[in-house]
């Protein structure tokens, strides 16, 4: 299965306002199982596609985040592959008390902090095939669901912590994220340079 690139912090498609999806077509569905393979590949719980560089409204989950699998089991990745969702123009139409728990991200790998969220969600969305759907999401699901919004949003989780939280991370982490900026821009410079693969999105 293929799989792309994790865009890095410092990446400016990370920061952007992703565009909704208009056509459910067989380049979508592809778009969809390459989301889930690389997420999968990287032992990732959620991935948006702006984090391999696809500014469209959508996202994936693993089963154990999608509400699908149990959380407190383990399971092999090819049951979580069988289990991803793919969630398309999400909107969260409802919300509702109070969470905190440690979140982490493949796009700032190695950096960790807890936050705050709604405990529980109902999430309006398409599926892959166009189709309206609705979900009430609690727990691990509501968490990643918010995350993954955050990134259509162009917003980290970062964002999300106190700013005297987020000042102590940047500085104990300032070398990595760092690496982080240079390591985007050398992957932007490559991709401009490269003679790429067909990709499997408009």
């Amino acid at each position: 299965m293929t799989t792309y690139p994790i865009r890095l912090y410092g990446d400016a498609v990370l920061r952007r306002r992703a565009r909704a999806v208009t056509r459910f077509d067989a380049d979508l569905r592809r778009l969809g199982e390459t989301l889930a393979a690389t997420m999968l590949a990287a032992e990732g719980a959620g991935l948006a596609a702006p984090q391999v560089g696809v500014p469209l409204r959508m996202f994936v989950l693993a089963g154990t985040y999608a509400g699908v699998l149990d959380p407190a089991e383990e399971h092999d990745p090819e049951v979580e592959r069988a289990a991803a969702r793919v969630i398309v123009n999400p909107q969260v139409v409802a919300s509702d008390g109070s969470r905190v728990d440690v979140e982490g991200c493949l796009s700032i790998p190695g950096v960790y902090a807890d936050v705050e969220r709604a405990a529980a969600l109902t999430l309006r969305y398409q599926g892959l095939d166009g189709a309206w759907h609705e979900a009430a999401a609690e727990g691990l699901h509501a968490k990643a669901v918010q995350h993954e919004v955050d990134h259509l949003n162009g917003v980290l989780f970062l964002d999300r912590v106190p700013p005297d939280v987020r000042r102590t991370l940047m500085d104990e982490h300032r070398a990595e994220l760092a690496q982080m900026q240079r390591d985007a821009r050398a992957h932007l410079k490559e991709l401009r340079r490269a003679d790429l693969p067909p990709q499997p999105w408009p």
